[in-house]
C-alpha cells in the first residue's frame, strides 16, 4: 500500500488526469488490498490497471466484496460500503 501512497503523492501530481474510473486505479488497488488482502487485492488491482483502456467506457467501479477480475457488476451497491474510503488520487 505504501507504494501506491507514493505514487499518489508524489508521481501522478506530474501526470496530466486521464482517470477513466471512479475510484482512481490507485485508490481502487488500496481499497482492494484493505478489503480482499495482499494476493486478491493485488490482481484485483492489477486487472483494474489493464481494464483502463482508451476502448473502454469507464465510469463507476467500486471495489465488489467478492474476488473478481472483471468490473463491479453492481456498482451502487457497494457504493455505500466504499463511501468510507477516501477517493484522492
Amino acid at each position: 500500500m505504501q507504494l501506491v501512497k507514493g505514487y499518489q503523492r508524489f508521481i501522478s501530481p506530474l501526470l496530466p488526469a486521464s482517470c477513466r474510473y471512479y475510484p482512481t486505479c490507485s485508490t481502487y488497488m488500496i481499497q482492494a488490498l484493505a478489503k480482499h488482502g495482499f494476493v486478491k487485492g493485488l490482481i484485483m488491482g492489477v486487472a483494474r490497471v489493464l481494464r483502463c483502456n482508451p476502448f473502454i467506457k469507464g465510469g463507476l467501479d467500486p471495489v465488489p466484496d467478492f474476488f473478481t477480475v472483471r468490473r463491479n457488476p453492481d456498482p451502487q451497491k457497494n457504493l455505500a460500503e466504499s463511501a468510507h474510503f477516501d477517493f484522492h488520487r
